[in-house]
Order: C-alpha cells, then sequence, then structure tokens
C-alpha cells in the first residue's frame, strides 16, 4: 500500500499537472469503486467542476473542486494515478514512456480533463487515468465539509510530516501509549498518520530501537532519536519520490527510487548495510517487521 511519501509525490504532482483543471466527463469500468453515489450520478455531479487543489492527510488525497465539492480518494493497497496529455509535446515523446509498463496499464476508471485556457468540453487534453490492478481503491464524492468529518478521516491520528508534529507531541503520544510497541505505534493510523510497514521497519533501523520495545520503557534519548529518524526517513522518501517495491508509481508511470537505498524491508537473510549481522524478520500487528538485533536495541 502506498505510504506518506507516495501519496505526498502524488499530491504534488497533481498540483503541478491539473490544479486549474476543469473535469470535461468521467469514464469507469468499476463502479464498485465509486461509493455513495450511482456512476450516472457521479458522472453527472462532477462534470463541469474545476481543480482546485490537491491535498492529502496521511495515505488519503483529496481534490477541492469549485461549487465546495471534494474528491476522496484512497488508493489501497496497488492503487496509482497517472496524468496524461490527449496529444504529447514534441519534448515529452523524447523521453521514456512509461505508460506501456504493464503494471500502468490496468485502467479502471478515467477523468477528462480540460487545460487552461479552456476548451469545448468534446476537446478535453488531458486525462488523469486510475490504474488499479486488484481494484480495492475507492473514490467519493461529496461536499467538501462532510469529506473531512467522515469517520475514517476524523479517527486518523496526526500526519507524520504536519508542522505540529513535535518532539513534544510524539512524547505526549507514547506516554499515552506507553504499554503498547513502538513498532505497532508508528504503524497506527489512529495514532500516526502516514508511516505503514515499509517506513516503520526503516525509521527504527534509522533510530536503533527494535520494533518490539514498549514505549514506557523507552529512554528521552531513545524517543528523540526515533521522532528525528520518522522526520529524516519520511522526507527522504519524498525527495527520492517514494518506494516502488510493488505496484506504485508516480503520475507520469515511473517508479520511485527509495527502494534502492532501503536497509531492512525486505532484506531477510541479508547482512545489514551497517554492522554487515543478518537482517531478521518477525511478526508485529499481524504485519512483517524487519530488523537488525545487532544495531537496534
Amino acid at each position: 500500500m502506498p505510504e506518506l511519501p507516495e501519496v505526498q509525490t502524488i499530491v504534488s504532482d497533481l498540483n503541478k499537472k491539473i490544479k486549474g483543471d476543469t473535469i470535461a466527463d468521467f469514464w469507469s469500468d468499476w463502479p464498485k469503486a465509486i461509493k455513495g453515489r450511482s456512476l450516472a450520478a457521479f458522472r453527472k455531479e462532477i462534470r463541469g467542476r474545476k481543480i482546485l487543489g490537491a491535498r492529502r492527510i496521511g495515505k488519503n488525497i483529496f481534490l477541492d473542486l469549485s461549487g465546495g465539492k471534494t474528491l476522496y480518494i484512497h488508493l489501497k493497497m496497488t492503487g496509482h494515478l497517472l496524468v496524461k496529455q490527449a496529444v504529447k509535446r514534441k519534448e515529452e515523446k523524447k523521453s521514456k514512456n512509461y505508460f506501456d509498463e504493464k503494471v500502468n496499464q490496468y485502467i479502471h476508471h478515467i477523468f477528462y480533463l480540460i487545460s487552461r485556457p479552456a476548451l469545448p468540453a468534446s476537446k478535453h487534453n488531458k486525462t488523469l487515468e486510475f490504474s488499479d490492478v486488484r481494484k480495492f481503491a475507492k473514490i467519493v464524492l461529496d461536499d467538501e465539509e462532510k469529506i473531512n468529518n467522515l469517520p475514517e478521516i476524523k479517527k486518523l491520528g496526526i500526519d507524520a510530516l504536519n508542522e505540529k508534529f513535535t518532539p513534544e507531541k510524539f512524547g505526549k503520544i507514547l506516554n499515552e501509549n506507553r504499554n503498547k510497541k513502538i513498532g505497532a505505534i508508528l504503524t497506527d493510523q489512529a495514532i500516526i498518520a502516514g508511516v505503514g510497514n515499509i517506513y516503520r521497519s526503516e525509521i527504527l533501523h534509522e533510530a536503533g530501537i527494535a520494533p518490539n520495545r514498549t514505549a514506557k520503557k523507552l529512554s528521552s534519548k531513545e524517543i528523540k532519536e526515533i521522532y528525528k529518524a520518522t522526520k529524516k526517513v519520511l522526507k527522504k522518501a519524498v525527495k527520492m519520490r517514494g518506494t516502488s517495491d510493488s505496484d506504485y508509481r508516480d503520475t507520469s508511470g515511473a517508479p520511485g527510487k527509495f527502494q534502492n537505498i532501503l536497509k531492512v524491508y525486505r532484506r531477510t537473510g541479508k547482512p545489514c548495510r551497517k554492522c554487515g549481522k543478518i537482517i531478521r524478520r518477525s511478526i508485529l500487528g499481524q504485519r512483517s517487521v524487519f530488523y537488525c538485533s545487532a544495531c537496534q536495541r
């Protein structure tokens, strides 16, 4: 599942590529992904709306539209969004076309867009396409206020890259969850939003902390190290446009690059890049966690 760095990469791309565009039409061969409306009703309500901007909370994407509406998209396990020009510009033809790769071929939803300056509705010049091999993703359209107050959104904890997520806030979170294991706290979206399996393992390795340590047994110095590692790892992953260990691709269909420097995630049986000891795998919260028993105490 795309985590915070992958979703942030997509949101940043969308703000560069489709902000200000108008939705001319919509197509889908999997209407089950559209929640709360029929496909016909969704098409009717979304046509003619201008995209005011994209934003993110945790792993959730929001496209704010004209008329007070918001489009809420959750990519789930294998979803990713692709932005395509209807007619390629000359400079684009020279670059590699990632759209032709198989991972980008599972298109189940298409938003037909009109860029500035406005063109006739029949002359869309751009598409926002939703590729999702497992078809688990969901799309919700509603009033902005209603979207922001959906139960699954309201229950989210503080975003891991939110400026309000300070060392003091992190310390308070750990104190309130003192009997929980740090590896479980980091991936609990109701506590801290955005971190998943990949970055939990990488953050704790960077901090030198074993994932099964309980919060109450962490020293103040160790808490600071985990906080610093969280910000460092996530920001670096955003800079490298995410981790493509499976289906994730950016809006150009290209893979991220953070998988090239992973230190422990999915490296079971391989030597630790820091000390040379063998990386281990265990189960925590029904999910795999990867760690070095020598580096992480």
